[in-house]
């Protein structure tokens, strides 16, 4: 853990700072992709890089939020107030992401989806993550927390297998694995190694 003379102050700083504004910062991503769109910016082939760019936004909020505990345990930073946030906004982003393949790319033609579906099986898993966070969004508020009590957190334990198909997903899709790609990967496995230490201990 950092010093507390350093994480105290950040602290500090993070209790000012309302859930609200954390929702209003998660959506300028989603301005940039639009005045990129706009401004001719996006690239030579559009609809394929509103949709990674969409996906990429994705599964940065996705890690975001499976690094809140360990920043907490391991740095003493507490960014835990805005976990409800980061997940709704990478909800969002996988719903815009898969919008942009269904509308944008296949124009909505079924039958085509499903044969692309079949041809590119890391579509597959793509959307196998985007239902099992259906129902951690769902359930990201109070009465059901009330509710749901302990069977809460253990319909929010799909966010790991959430995760990691969104990984498999974004590596799959790559005809080579960039180096960006290996840092996502190794990123992942290193927070769910610090899980599993975590729920074993």
């Amino acid at each position: 853990m950092i010093s507390a003379t350093l994480s105290a102050p950040i602290n500090t700083a993070l209790r000012r700072v309302p859930s609200w504004a954390v929702y209003l910062a998660g959506l300028i991503p989603l301005a940039w992709v639009v005045w990129l769109t706009l401004t001719g910016g996006i690239g030579v082939d559009p609809v394929k890089a509103i949709e990674h760019r969409l996906g990429k936004i994705a599964l940065w909020f996705l890690i975001g939020g499976l690094a809140i505990t360990p920043a907490r345990r391991f740095l003493g930073i507490n960014l835990i107030k805005y976990r409800r946030a980061i997940g709704l906004l990478a909800f969002f982003y996988v719903a815009l992401h898969l919008i942009a393949w269904v509308v944008l790319d296949m124009g909505m033609l079924w039958a085509q989806a499903a044969a692309d579906l079949i041809k590119r099986p890391y579509l597959f898993f793509g959307i196998t993550a985007f239902v099992l966070l259906i129902p951690l969004a769902v359930t990201s508020n109070n009465a059901s927390i009330r509710k749901l009590g302990k069977n809460w957190r253990r319909i929010h334990m799909l966010v790991y297998p959430a995760v990691a198909l969104g990984v498999i997903h974004y590596l799959w899709q790559m005809k080579v694995i960039s180096s960006e790609g290996w840092l996502w990967l190794g990123v992942f496995i290193a927070l769910m190694a610090i899980r599993f230490r975590s729920f074993r201990w």
